[in-house]
């Protein structure tokens, strides 16, 4: 039948369910909303509350159903497909196992985590991401240098059209299929690849877009500590294990591995990020494909044992194999001390533990004893766990002075340590020759330690207790100053290694968190020395080190390491299960390179590679063979940010500079979203309203406003 000046067309919509397509006569004007009602049969049972319409050609969801076809563009010759909005995503945890779950495929990426992170009973969402798996041949070239091409999709009826690829971010997993749109990725001309996860993976789809021998549902915990389908709910009773995992993943879990040998390899880790500001679908994701989810930003707000069992496991897990796969440096002595509280760990998980002191009916009616609680950390939050001390002595300004040793290293010279007597105050730091001069002369040094970077450089076997310090210099430009500070025992190093920590922050003596910073510093170091007792009670041939040791220490320790081990272990083996994930994810936190999220750059008029470190407070410019941080910017000194979308470049503001450079490792969008990202962190507090802001967080990340 032919139509004639009706202004009407014919549209293709292919309907994934059902597997047909149909073809609608509509309007240029009509509204979305009006197709998709167009496309459901009112005689079918079926609730089609959950679809909406996929666009294959433009890779965008047609979600707003009050908008016209002409005002989104849709045409005579386009092919839509309605398909339901969830669809099952296969996703490895921090501890490496699998689950199924329902995820949202048309909302933004960062929606999609935060109703995951419920779901598990996550809180603070915000921290988390989810990531592409990696193979080891993807740390071997920059994302730059992989094709960046179109995907040819087959449609049902034998044409082949090209997909575009994501606005922001081009990579594109090898696995990745459109089952339930009846559509197949060609892998060998598709853009930079990801790891397919061979044992977890379906291969191929029968023709209702299901995984053949597969059945629909989720991975349930197994009595051998790794997942099974269970068809019956979407996360069935797998929340309950996921405050406890194995001891180790099977063993194809962990062949695939990837491990980094060089900062180059560390910083192309982070090219699996997902855009936060898109959804899951348009970055190339299809149903049954595999993602990650880690914690993104190293910022943990409000940590507590009482609501966040499972996160403190999670994040226990990610920091263990963080340090086992060597993506983090640590000595010799505090390896030891990891895997000492590993092994506690492990231990603890087989004993029956103690009540958590969790009382529901208290937390839901909100109980006397639980405003008591509160008020009680809120007094301690706002006096300072010290406050009745320095109730007499609040006009007094502390000072810290000790005589110590100082070395400012410089090219071509073999002078030493030098001995001076220090004294810090007002994050003022002043060397003098001696005690004496420093009451009636003038310093020999002066040095500002705000906005310093500081370094530990420890040997306890050998008594070595060093504090690197990298100093901004006192103009607007130039690398920083390096400055080594040796303390004579541990008990001086913990106090001067936390007054540096804190200035480094911008904090005084004065700030209330000194002591326990203190604290902190010496149980650290405590962790790390062989006890004068054994543990006697266990036996050392339980003990494979090799899931306690990176491949690098093991290789150092050989025929020691368990008998290391077990003489660390007498220092922790005390501690109960949820206390010993804490030292642990404490230790983690204390290391040198914590928190610094590495990406291989160029700096504008410059040829050569360069290393960029992004933290929760600064970014920093630093040594591509060493990692020495050569400049160092902090967040409270920038302006503004930038990115240029078609050149890739990205631009910062400073107060006295901007800082022009592109990405190399990775798009630039996911160097702006981290930066974005720690910037929405640091406006976390106890005393605002913790509701998420969405909204805050995408103007802050996304890019596009």
């Amino acid at each position: 039948m032919i139509h004639v000046g009706d202004n009407t067309w014919n549209l293709r919509v292919f309907i994934t369910d059902l597997q047909v397509s149909k073809v609608l006569r509509v309007r240029g004007d009509q509204h979305i909303g009006g197709v998709m009602l167009k496309l459901v049969d009112p005689e079918n049972p079926k609730d089609w509350s959950d679809h909406a319409l996929w666009w294959p050609m433009k890779n965008i969801w047609l979600t707003r159903t009050r908008s016209t076809l002409d005002q989104v563009g849709v045409h005579a010759d386009c092919l839509l497909h309605f398909t339901p909005m969830h669809k099952t995503l296969r996703v490895q945890l921090p501890d490496l196992r699998y689950l199924d779950c329902r995820l949202d495929f048309s909302i933004k990426t960062f929606a999609a985590v935060v109703n995951l992170c419920k779901d598990l009973d996550i809180r603070h969402p915000e921290e988390l991401s989810l990531c592409k798996p990696l193979e080891p041949d993807h740390l071997k070239k920059n994302y730059a240098q992989f094709p960046k091409k179109k995907i040819p999709i087959a449609e049902s009826n034998g044409t082949t059209y090209l997909q575009p690829a994501p606005d922001t971010n081009s990579f594109i997993p090898i696995n990745s299929y459109n089952g339930s749109c009846n559509s197949l990725d060609n892998p060998q001309n598709g853009t930079f690849l990801c790891a397919p996860v061979h044992q977890t993976t379906p291969k191929r789809l029968n023709q209702s877009g299901t995984p053949i021998s597969s059945p629909t549902g989720t991975w349930k915990h197994s009595s051998n500590g790794y997942t099974t389908f269970d068809s019956l709910s979407s996360l069935g009773d797998f929340q309950e294990n996921l405050a406890a995992s194995p001891r180790a993943p099977s063993p194809d879990v962990r062949s695939r591995l990837i491990r980094p040998k060089s900062l180059l390899e560390k910083a192309r880790m982070n090219i699996g990020w997902l855009d936060s500001s898109l959804s899951i679908m348009e970055q190339g994701i299809r149903e049954y494909d595999t993602l990650c989810l880690r914690f993104k930003y190293y910022t943990f707000f409000d940590l507590n044992p009482k609501y966040d069992q499972v996160r403190i496991n999670q994040l226990y897990e990610q920091a263990k194999w963080s340090i086992l796969n060597e993506e983090i440096e640590c000595t010799e002595e505090e390896m030891l001390m990891f895997a000492a509280l590993q092994f506690q760990i492990n231990q603890q998980n087989d004993l029956q533990q103690p009540d958590s002191g969790i009382d529901t009916s208290s937390v839901e009616n909100g109980t006397d004893d639980d405003i008591d609680s509160a008020l009680s950390e809120l007094q301690i939050t706002l006096e300072g766990p010290n406050a009745n001390s320095q109730v007499n002595n609040i006009t007094k300004i502390p000072e810290l002075t000790d005589y110590l040793r100082f070395l400012k290293p410089k090219k071509f010279t073999m002078k030493g340590y030098k001995r001076y007597f220090f004294t810090y105050r007002d994050l003022q730091l002043h060397l003098y020759k001696t005690a004496e001069e420093s009451r009636r002369g003038q310093p020999a040094h002066v040095i500002n330690l705000r906005g310093c970077e500081v370094t530990p450089d420890v040997n306890i076997a050998h008594g070595k207790f060093s504090i690197r310090l990298e100093v901004p210099p006192e103009g607007r430009n130039g690398p920083n100053n390096e400055m080594w500070i040796r303390c004579e025992n541990e008990e001086q190093y913990a106090k001067w290694m936390a007054a540096c920590r804190l200035a480094s922050k911008g904090r005084s003596l004065a700030d209330s968190s000194y002591d326990s910073e203190v604290a902190s510093i010496k149980s650290f170091l405590s962790m790390q020395k062989p006890a004068l007792e054994s543990t006697v009670s266990v036996n050392p041939g339980s003990i494979d080190p090799v899931d306690y040791l990176s491949p690098k220490m093991y290789k150092k320790l050989r025929s020691k390491a368990v008998q290391r081990i077990l003489e660390t272990h007498a220092n922790v083996k005390k501690l109960p299960l949820i206390e010993a994930k804490l030292k642990f994810i404490e230790a983690w936190q204390s290391l040198p390179d914590f928190g610094l999220t590495l990406f291989i750059i160029k700096f504008d008029g410059h040829k050569k590679e360069e290393l960029l470190g992004v933290a929760n407070n600064r970014i920093m410019r630093m040594d591509i063979s060493t990692g020495d941080h050569i400049k160092t910017w902090r967040y409270n000194t920038m302006k503004a940010w930038n990115v240029n979308w078609g050149i890739k470049c990205m631009m910062i503001q400073f107060q006295n500079e901007n800082v022009v450079f592109s990405c190399l490792s990775s798009d630039c969008k996911v160097v702006h979203e981290f930066i974005g990202g720690y910037i929405f962190m640091s406006m976390r507090s106890k005393e605002t309203n913790q509701t998420l802001n969405e909204e805050m967080f995408h103007k802050l990340t996304g890019g596009w406003l």
